[in-house]
């Protein structure tokens, strides 16, 4: 019994631990465990929506080719899934004063998403039975630090909405808050299900699969660390390298991620 809550729990707790101590002004654990409380809810919120497509035709549990592949891991999961955690993020900050920091957005993000694989984690581990160890280790590397990844940019671009006084970057964040956690979760789970159906070409969906969470994994790293370091104070590690951390290095993805909010009173955006 013991096994099994450190294998459902532990990664999920690891991930959170990792964004929860890079927060310079830590959020009440109140308001963190409901956080908790909510992804857990999102996954029965999640059955509402895609229930009836599954009645539709929209997608199938099993699928046996690749189109099916994808229209059941756009249709069945990651449109569904973070629909309701997105849905679970809006109530718990809706009227939350302790959302204040644009970190925040990837703290709370995180707490739901990682709430939603914590139960996720546990239903499929007691379903799993002599294939327990399997099951276990490969949600601990790839299934729960992809709930991680996908929450971690809805946080980013949440909390750009709301911290944003433009109203195009705020109309854009918006839609990406979205749009990117389903396009992310959708590539995740098409390349699953591919893996599955055949086995000539298991090999080569599972190598394509553990280099997109590789690539994931440190692209969410970038993101958790530049907002760190918008946060934290100049003589911090984080602030010391803010040139670094803050957007400018070539390795960043792109000019979504180039500029960040000044600290303070002052809201204004500054071109880095």
């Amino acid at each position: 019994m013991l096994l099994f809550l450190l294998a459902a729990v532990l990664p999920a707790f690891i991930l959170f631990w990792y964004v929860y101590s890079r927060d310079i002004t830590p959020e009440p654990k109140n308001i963190v465990l409901k956080g908790f409380l909510f992804g857990i809810i999102a996954t029965f919120a999640s059955t509402l929506i895609s229930a009836p497509l599954m009645r539709l035709g929209w997608f199938d549990n099993n699928p046996t080719t690749f189109w099916a592949a994808v229209r059941t891991a756009f249709f069945g999961a990651a449109i569904p899934e973070e629909t309701a955690k997105l849905l679970m993020l809006w109530l718990l900050l809706r009227r939350c004063k302790d959302f204040d920091e644009r970190y925040d957005g990837i703290v709370y993000a995180a707490a739901v998403g990682l709430g939603f694989a914590t139960f996720e984690n546990i239903l499929y581990l007691a379903s799993s039975g002599l294939g327990f160890f399997q099951v276990a280790v490969s949600r601990a590397l790839l299934a729960v630090p992809g709930h991680f990844a996908f929450a971690v940019i809805m946080g980013y671009y949440y909390s750009r909405q709301h911290f944003s006084w433009k109203p195009d970057e705020k109309k854009a964040a918006c839609t990406k808050m979205w749009l990117y956690p389903v396009i992310l979760h959708g590539i995740y789970d098409t390349i699953c299900f591919s893996a599955s159906i055949s086995d000539s070409w298991s090999v080569a969906f599972t190598c394509l699969l553990l280099f997109f969470c590789l690539r994931l994994f440190r692209f969410t790293r970038n993101r958790i660390i530049s907002e760190a370091a918008d946060n934290a104070g100049p003589d911090s590690f984080y602030g010391r390298h803010g040139d670094f951390y803050g957007g400018r290095h070539p390795n960043n993805f792109g000019n979504d991620f180039r500029y960040y909010y000044l600290d303070g009173d002052d809201d204004t955006p500054e071109e880095q």
